[in-house]
C-alpha cells in the first residue's frame, strides 16, 4: 500500500505514534519517528529495526527542526508523509490555569504543529500527504478542559487551511479525531497496572462503545489517510472515539 514512501511521525516514540510508525512500515513505507527522551526513542527505534530512522528532537524548538529537515533529507532525499502526532494533554480549570500551562499546551498542541508542516514542505511533492492529529475533545464542551479543546480545534482548522493553501501543490491535508486511547499520556507516575485498568474501566464507561480505545485503532485511520485508498479526502476529520462525540 505504501510502497516506496517514506513518513515522518512526531511524537513517535510510544503510543499512538509508535503504533502508526509500526503499521505504515509494515505496508511497506520508510519511517522516521521523533520525539524528546532518548531511552524511549531508542527503545522504539529497535522495536521498528534499523530500516526506521529515530531523531531525537523538540517539536517546539525551531532549530531543531531545521535540524530534523535536514536529517530527512539526508536519510530519506524527499518525503511523501507526514503525521503531525506530537501532542501534550493535561486539564486547565479557568480559576487555577496560569500562564505558563497555557503557554506549554499552546506551544506543544498548535506551534509546533504549524511549524513541523512548514519545516518539511520542502521535502514534499504532488502526491503527499499530512494528518494532523486533533481529538473529540474539538467537538464538546468538556469542564476543565478548555484549552486543550482550543488547541485542537486549532489544529482541526488547519487541516481545512492548510489544505486550500497546499491545494495547487497537490498535497492533502486531512485530520484524524481520537478519543480515549489507551497511550501513556492517560498515565500517572508510579502508577500501577491495577490502577491504570481500574481508570481505563471508568473512563471506557463513558464511551458508548463501552471501552477505551487502542493506538492500533487510531493508526488504520492514519493508514488509510496516507495512502491512495483517500485520495478523494481533503481538509477532512476522521473521528476515532467510540461515539464518544457523536452519541
Amino acid at each position: 500500500m505504501l510502497k516506496g514512501k517514506t513518513a515522518l511521525i512526531t511524537g513517535g516514540s510510544s503510543g499512538i505514534g509508535l503504533a502508526t510508525a509500526r503499521l505504515l512500515q509494515e505496508h511497506g513505507a520508510r519511517v522516521a519517528i521523533t520525539g524528546t527522551n532518548a531511552d524511549k526513542l531508542e527503545g522504539a527505534r529497535a522495536e521498528l529495526g534499523d530500516a526506521a530512522l529515530a531523531i531525537r528532537a523538540d517539536v517546539t524548538s525551531r532549530e531543531d527542526l531545521n535540524r530534523l529537515q535536514q536529517e530527512l533529507r539526508e536519510a530519506f532525499g524527499s518525503l511523501d508523509i507526514l503525521f503531525a502526532n506530537a501532542g501534550v494533554a493535561f486539564g486547565t480549570p479557568i480559576e487555577s490555569t496560569d500562564e505558563a500551562m497555557y503557554d506549554r499546551l499552546m506551544d506543544v498542541n498548535v506551534k509546533s504543529v504549524y511549524f513541523s508542516v512548514q519545516a518539511v514542505l520542502p521535502l514534499m511533492s504532488s502526491g503527499s500527504s499530512i494528518i494532523l492529529n486533533t481529538s473529540w475533545l474539538n467537538q464538546v464542551g468538556a469542564p476543565g478542559r478548555s484549552l486543550l479543546s482550543a488547541s485542537k480545534a486549532a489544529v482541526r482548522s488547519f487541516a481545512r487551511t492548510l489544505s486550500a493553501e497546499l491545494l495547487e501543490r497537490g498535497i492533502r491535508v486531512n485530520a484524524v479525531s481520537p478519543g480515549s486511547i489507551e497511550t501513556p499520556i492517560h498515565r500517572v507516575r508510579n502508577q500501577t497496572e491495577e490502577e491504570f485498568r481500574a481508570y481505563a474501566a471508568k473512563v471506557g464507561a463513558q464511551v458508548p462503545l463501552g471501552r477505551m480505545g487502542r493506538p492500533e485503532e487510531i493508526a488504520a485511520a492514519v493508514l488509510f489517510l496516507a495512502s491512495d485508498g483517500s485520495s478523494y479526502m481533503l481538509g477532512a476529520e476522521i473521528v476515532v472515539d467510540g461515539g464518544r462525540a457523536e452519541l
